[in-house]
């Protein structure tokens, strides 16, 4: 039964712009108190004056994610300031896009700080409150890669990987000590239209495109609202990445042989070779989301365009023409389909019917009547 967050006390990570700052005003206006916890402090500020405008409490506490002290400090902040803690939701990440055999060391661990180890400090910060009071909500926002791989993206999609198995671990945890009023989500957006993928690295050397259709940040939060009110293991933001996640449960050699098609442009020209080896996992610019990159160069644009099946942006991220939409895929499984149900039909032969009807079980003949094909001898 879905409960009312009227006076609930909330966490959101990663609160400062996109997704977790849609979640926090989405929490407040339902009357939630909400704790908004990110490293850029300038926009920290603004979505909290935002957030108290709907006449709730508001705390914003910078804090760096991957820092294990910092998140147990922001759970304790939370519980004195309030006196409980209700809902906790795991959001901050960052991107990195690169071939496997390109990925900088350096990038790759402090992604996994954040993306994986933040999430785990956010979980060993808030379990233990929930314990206490018997009752919680932890949310993870993964993403759709965290099902369905993506090129280029081995960083995010591993770390993505890791926050929907953080999720099944600890439901089953909480099952072998009977925590039945403490619960464990995993939401997993497809393409958001976020400024992700202007805070993100992009070493590829090409223009990374969206995969369409691409979804606001609001409705991601709205999901996870629903999920704080009536929790659910896993789900869905978008049905672009509901369907692809069931072909590629369905069929994956198809989805990794068609997903990728038409995602990459040529190579930029090696004069904005400078803009891909800039440092991406610090914090960005404050802001909601605005086209900021609009007044840039093109060869900046062309460096921080969109990416493939992940948060991304609406506006600039790639060139008109689009890659393999989800409904292509679906054509594809449709027409295999078909092909093989064809070819097992040729494959029977012209006496399928008379077998068929031979090989019919006795119970649906009269008793005593020879079986279709079957003739008695005759007494001579």
């Amino acid at each position: 039964m879905a409960r009312s967050l009227n006076g609930s006390v909330a966490v959101v990570t990663g609160a400062s712009s996109g997704i977790g700052r849609s979640t926090a005003l989405a929490f407040a206006q339902r009357g939630t108190h909400v704790v908004l916890a990110s490293r850029n402090e300038d926009a920290l500020d603004e979505a909290a004056a935002e957030c108290r405008s709907h006449g709730v409490h508001v705390v914003a506490v910078p804090t760096d994610t991957s820092s294990e002290h910092q998140m147990i400090n922001l759970a304790d902040h939370a519980f004195d300031t309030f006196g409980r803690l209700d809902i906790w939701v795991n959001n901050a990440s960052v991107g990195l896009f690169a071939k496997v055999a390109e990925l900088p060391t350096a990038e790759l661990e402090r992604l996994f700080q954040i993306n994986v180890f933040g999430y785990v400090n956010g979980a060993k910060a808030a379990l233990p409150v929930f314990e206490v009071l018997g009752h919680g909500t932890l949310i993870n926002v993964g993403s759709m890669v965290s099902k369905v791989p993506e090129p280029y993206t081995a960083a995010y999609t591993m770390s993505k990987h890791a926050v929907r198995a953080l999720g099944g671990v600890l439901r089953q945890e909480l099952a072998l000590e009977h925590r039945r009023h403490i619960h464990v989500c995993t939401v997993m957006p497809a393409t958001i239209d976020t400024p992700f993928f202007d805070h993100a690295a992009n070493y590829t050397g090409r223009r990374v495109k969206a995969m369409p259709p691409v979804y606001s940040p609001e409705r991601v939060a709205r999901t996870i609202v629903h999920c704080a009110r009536n929790p659910r293991r896993e789900v869905y933001v978008g049905n672009a990445a509901r369907l692809l996640g069931y072909q590629y449960k369905i069929a994956p050699r198809m989805v990794e042989w068609v997903a990728p098609t038409g995602r990459q442009d040529p190579p930029v020209d090696h004069r904005s070779r400078a803009v891909h080896r800039r440092h991406p996992l610090q914090p960005g610019e404050p802001g909601r989301g605005h086209p900021r990159w609009l007044a840039r160069t093109p060869q900046h644009r062309d460096a921080v365009g969109g990416g493939s099946g992940v948060h991304g942006r609406r506006r600039g991220v790639g060139p008109p023409e689009s890659p393999a939409a989800p409904r292509d895929l679906a054509r594809v499984a449709l027409g295999l389909r078909t092909r093989h149900v064809a070819v097992r039909r040729r494959s029977v032969g012209r006496d399928a019917p008379q077998r068929a009807l031979t090989a019919a079980p006795a119970l649906s003949r009269p008793r005593g009547a020879p079986a279709p094909g079957v003739h008695r001898d005759r007494p001579r």
